[in-house]
C-alpha cells in the first residue's frame, strides 16, 4: 500500500478462517485496503467471546447476502483493539498511530434503527450492499494481523489503558447498552445480576461505578467471589437458595428495581421475574438455546417491563471507554489466559470447556 496516511503495511497477514463447523484454519490472506470512511487496525488483542464459540460450531448469525455459512474466507472474532495504519480517502478522524478500541456493528446508518443509535437491531443487517457491517459476524473480524473498521465503530484509547485490558470495553458497552435500555439512572437503585459470566460481571462492576446496590446470583463460587471483588454488596449461590425468596430478604420484602438476565438459563426468566419490585424492569441479554415459558400473567399483574438487547448499541461502548480510562472499571480482572495467534484453537478450547476457570481469553497476533 502506497497512499497517503499508510503506514509500512504488508501485502498479505496471517488469519484464522472458517472451513466448515469447528474447522478453523490458519490461512494467508490479502491485507484489506480501507475505503471511503474506514480505517485499516493493525491487531494488538483480540479477546474469545461466547458467540464466537457459535459461529465455530454452527456458522454466522447472519449470513451476509450470497454467502455460506462456512466458506474458508471468514474471520471471526469481534473484541479487539490496536493501532491505525491506514486511513480510507478522506478520513481524518484518525491518524495513523492512533491506538483504538473497535466496537462490532456499524449499522448501515440509513435505517429506522440505527437513526435511533440502534444499529446492533438494523433492519439491514448483514446486507453489505446497504452499508451494514458488524466485524466478525457479517464482515471480517479481528482473529487475524489485520482488520477493517468504519470510523463510527472505532475510539482513540488512551496510553494509560493496556491493550489486552483494552479488549473488555466491548463487554462494558454490552452492560451499559443494557442499564441504559433499564433507564440509565441507576445511582440509589437495586440491581439484581443474574449468571456471572463476563457480561454478569461487568453489569456488577458498571452498576457498582453508577451508584447502584448490586445482588449477584449464580452457581460458581470463584465467580461470585469474584463478582464481590467487583463491587456486587451481596451474592446468591443459586444451588443453596431460592433466589427470589433470598433477595426479598435483602430488599425488605419488595424485590430489586432492575434486573440484568445475564445467564440464559431456561428458568432464570421466572426467577428473574419473582424477583423484580411491582414496576421494575428486566433486561435480558443472554440468548436462551431453547424458547423459554415464563410467567406472563405474574408480569402484567405487576406492571413489570420486560426488554431485550443485542450487543452494545447507543454509543455504550463510548462509555465503558469512559468509566475505564477514569480507572471506575477495569479489565484486568476477568483476564485469566493469554495466547498468541498461533495457538487460536488452544486458545478457543480453553475459553468454551473453562480450562483453569478461564474467564476471559486473550490471543496476541
Amino acid at each position: 500500500m502506497a497512499q497517503a496516511g499508510v503506514a509500512a503495511v504488508p501485502q498479505t497477514m496471517r488469519a484464522w478462517a472458517l472451513f466448515g463447523p469447528d474447522d478453523l484454519r490458519p490461512v494467508t490472506k490479502p491485507v484489506p485496503r480501507p475505503g471511503p470512511a474506514e480505517v485499516l487496525v493493525k491487531v494488538a488483542a483480540v479477546a474469545i467471546c461466547g458467540t464466537d464459540l457459535e459461529i465455530l460450531h454452527h456458522g454466522l448469525p447472519a449470513l451476509v447476502e450470497g454467502e455460506l455459512p462456512f466458506n474458508g474466507q471468514h474471520v471471526i472474532g469481534h473484541e479487539y483493539v490496536g493501532t491505525v495504519v491506514a486511513l480510507g480517502p478522506d478520513v481524518d478522524e484518525f491518524q495513523v498511530g492512533d491506538r483504538v478500541v473497535v466496537e462490532v456493528h456499524a449499522g448501515c446508518g440509513r435505517c429506522e434503527r440505527c437513526r435511533h443509535g440502534m444499529y446492533t437491531s438494523c433492519l439491514n443487517y448483514s446486507r453489505r450492499s446497504k452499508g451494514h457491517r458488524a466485524n466478525g459476524f457479517t464482515t471480517d473480524g479481528g482473529f487475524a494481523e489485520y482488520a477493517v473498521n468504519h470510523i463510527n465503530t472505532v475510539y482513540k484509547l488512551p496510553d494509560h489503558i493496556p491493550f489486552d485490558e483494552a479488549t473488555l470495553i466491548v463487554t462494558a458497552g454490552t452492560a451499559l447498552y443494557g442499564l441504559d435500555v433499564l433507564g440509565g439512572l441507576v445511582a440509589g437503585e437495586t440491581l439484581l445480576v443474574v449468571g456471572p459470566g463476563p457480561i454478569g460481571l461487568m453489569a456488577v462492576a458498571c452498576g457498582k461505578a453508577l451508584g447502584a446496590s448490586v445482588i449477584l446470583a449464580g452457581t460458581r463460587e470463584s465467580r461470585l467471589r469474584l463478582g464481590q471483588e467487583l463491587g456486587a454488596d451481596w451474592v446468591v449461590d443459586v444451588r443453596r437458595e431460592n433466589l427470589a425468596d433470598r433477595v426479598r430478604e435483602l430488599t425488605e420484602g419488595q424485590g430489586v428495581d432492575l434486573v440484568m438476565e445475564c445467564s440464559g438459563a431456561p428458568d432464570a426468566m421466572n426467577q428473574a421475574l419473582y424477583s423484580t419490585k411491582r414496576g421494575g424492569k428486566i433486561c435480558l441479554a443472554a440468548f436462551s438455546r431453547e424458547p423459554v415459558p415464563f410467567d406472563a400473567a405474574y408480569m402484567v399483574r405487576n406492571n413489570i417491563y420486560l426488554y431485550g438487547i443485542r450487543g452494545e448499541g447507543r454509543g455504550a461502548v463510548k462509555r465503558g471507554l469512559a468509566l475505564m480510562a477514569q480507572g471506575k472499571i477495569s479489565g484486568k480482572p476477568f483476564i485469566t489466559h493469554r495466547f498468541s495467534l498461533d495457538e487460536l484453537p488452544k486458545a478457543l478450547e480453553t475459553a468454551e470447556k473453562r480450562i483453569g476457570d478461564a474467564i476471559k481469553v486473550v490471543v496476541f497476533p
